[in-house]
């Protein structure tokens, strides 16, 4: 280890001297705690440190040792289920050793337990050729994640040995001959965070990531692979998104990253999350969750880091095949933390003070998810779909943060203050937001629910719309200028907004619906309009149109409460819509004779 000495420091940024030996992205400890810290920039011999933990009380004159190695993480079984901190220390581990519900300085422990002995089962022989990327063999993490043990990138030759058994992280189990002498592998790898992991080849997003969320899955969805933000003001519901997303997406691992917001919200994922039942698979959905958490009271500089921590474990299990969803809540406060380094750094400021390389590394973020050919003889394919809030300060779309991520991502999910103070959530506005993946998706799904839904989803934004149109001539002249059809309008927008669109998250029914129920549900009230419409046409009154089916619209109005069992309830419903205003338009005309 090359040793240093610190000359200067401010808050998280320290400066030290004879480092002429040292590399951009060296991990360092830094003073005679040994905290931890990576350098970020290096003038001659001096180099600019970004400490991921408290300096105060660190002094000039105190030692620098550079390690030669990058932030890395270590990627091996015993990651699904844990709770880390921005750069991968169990946060369990470290309340236990330090006794202590806040961090203590200089703490070193390792990012994995590497005592814990996993049962390895060999899937090649002895003699079989692999190259990086192949499977070696598999260890059953959890009831829902199989571990594949993987040939590390840049290496491959023929297996010279492999056992069975069980093994901790650390010891051999396989042995493969290369053209630079034997290799012997474990079962952990590292990774730097900062560099993406290496692919095959790298696909067109195409295949929906049901949400199980109304108003997202039908009107603006987001595709395995595919990249989506939700900015909103503060109060909009941004966090309760992102946890209905993480609870019930039909993914195989998610890993959730709680970057510089309130510590009470993961909180709520930690007693949340094991309680409920993936209901895929029936599992506890802890099972196949990952939690990263730098809240606004852990240091700064670790809340840069931890979305590429967080991304690069995605990385590595998609490589395994699965389809993982990486939640980003929220990246305006890791672009806060990015302008903090930045000042201290002296940097030419930005738009609003942001540096001015904000942008590209969003975009280097956002790059990093996808859908992928993996490494090795098999051609897994895997994905990783990238979900971020925005904060905005005060509810400005136009700041920076937003607009350099809706340039990069293809889902916006907007989040409307108005609707949130009405008691409307999701709070996303229909009129604003968008989906670049909405074509593909919709006809996905024609395809698999075999009927129209492309139709009833293009009917109903078109009413929703239309409403809009139809509530300005309401404000200005009143609802009974309009025509009985624009009243009729309007009824049947505000049964899609409310029975359709609003979605109660604390309802154990309601909490999440599949893409059948969803279908069952729209094509219900797109085919009470269209029997209405024709009513009307047949010279019916909107009034006795109303009255004769208001039980129907009551019972229109519970089908949210039906659940994922009963879904013929729904189907019923629809049945009965025809004959409910048939009878209505027979006893009009018996009354108007």
């Amino acid at each position: 280890m090359k040793v240093g000495k610190i000359t200067r420091i401010s808050g998280p940024l320290v400066m030290a001297d004879n480092m002429e030996e040292a590399s951009i992205q060296d991990i360092c400890y830094v003073g005679d705690l040994g905290i931890v810290g990576e350098i970020i920039e290096m003038r001659g011999d001096v180099a600019s440190i970004q400490v991921y933990e408290e300096t105060s009380g660190i002094g000039p004159g105190e030692p620098v040792q550079t390690t030669g190695e990058a932030l890395s993480v270590e990627l091996a079984p015993g990651i699904v289920s844990q709770m880390f901190d921005g750069i991968q220390r169990p946060l369990d581990v470290f309340a236990e050793k330090t006794n202590s519900t806040f961090l203590s300085r200089g703490v070193k422990i390792p990012s994995l337990d590497h005592e814990k002995k996993w049962a390895f089962e060999p899937k090649v022989a002895i003699g079989d050729e692999v190259i990086e990327g192949d499977v070696l063999g598999n260890v059953q993490e959890t009831k829902l994640i199989q571990h594949k043990i993987m040939v590390p990138v840049g290496v491959k030759g023929k297996v010279k040995a492999i056992y069975d058994g069980e093994f901790t992280i650390d010891e051999v189990v396989c042995v493969i001959e290369t053209n630079n002498g034997d290799k012997e592998l474990t079962m952990l790898q590292k990774w730097p965070v900062r560099s993406s992991r290496p692919a095959k080849e790298k696909l067109n997003p195409s295949v929906p990531m049901s949400t199980r969320q109304r108003v997202i899955d039908t009107f603006f969805p987001v595709t395995k692979g595919g990249a989506a933000a939700v900015p909103g003001p503060f109060g909009a519901g941004k966090t309760i998104v992102q946890h209905q997303i993480a609870k019930w997406a039909d993914v195989d691992l998610v890993v959730y990253v709680g970057c510089g917001e309130r510590g009470n919200e993961m909180t709520d994922v930690m007693n949340e999350f094991p309680e409920l039942i993936d209901p895929e698979t029936g599992e506890s959905l802890m099972k196949r969750t990952i939690l990263i958490a730098n809240t606004s009271n852990m240091p700064v500089s670790a809340r840069e880091a931890s979305i590429y921590t967080g991304i690069t474990i995605a990385e590595y299990f998609r490589d395994m095949g699965y389809s993982v969803a990486i939640m980003a809540d929220s990246t305006s406060r890791w672009a806060e933390a990015l302008r903090e380094m930045s000042g201290r750094l002296e940097e030419m400021p930005g738009d609003e003070g942001y540096p001015a390389y904000l942008g590209s590394r969003l975009a280097e973020y956002y790059e990093r998810a996808g859908n992928v050919v993996t490494l090795g003889t098999e051609s897994r394919q895997g994905s990783i779909t990238a979900i971020s809030a925005v904060s905005p300060s005060g509810g400005d779309m136009s700041e920076p943060v937003t607009q350099n991520t809706l340039r990069v991502v293809k889902v916006f999910w907007g989040l409307d203050s108005t609707l949130s103070q009405q008691r409307h959530f999701p709070a996303v506005d229909w009129l604003q937001s968008y989906s670049l993946y909405s074509d593909d998706v919709n006809e996905y799904f024609d395809q698999k629910l075999d009927a129209d839904w492309s139709d009833l989803v293009g009917e109903s934004m078109r009413l929703l719309q239309k409403e809009s149109d139809l509530n300005e001539i309401v404000r200005l002249v009143g609802v009974d200028s309009l025509s009985e059809k624009d009243q009729f309008i309007l009824e049947i927008a505000k049964e899609l907004r409310e029975d359709y669109l609003q979605q109660n998250a604390f309802d154990d029914v309601d909490t999440f619906s599949s893409i059948e129920k969803q279908y069952y549900m729209l094509n219900t009230i797109i085919s009470f309009y269209n029997e209405g419409i024709n009513a009307l046409d047949l010279g019916g009154y909107l009034s006795e149109l109303l009255k004769g089916s208001s039980t129907l619209r009551d019972r229109i109005a519970r089908m949210k409460n039906v659940s994922e069992d009963n879904l013929q309830e729904i189907k019923d419903l629809q049945n009965e819509i025809k004959e409910t205003i048939r009878d209505t338009l027979q006893k009009g005309d018996m009354a108007n004779d």
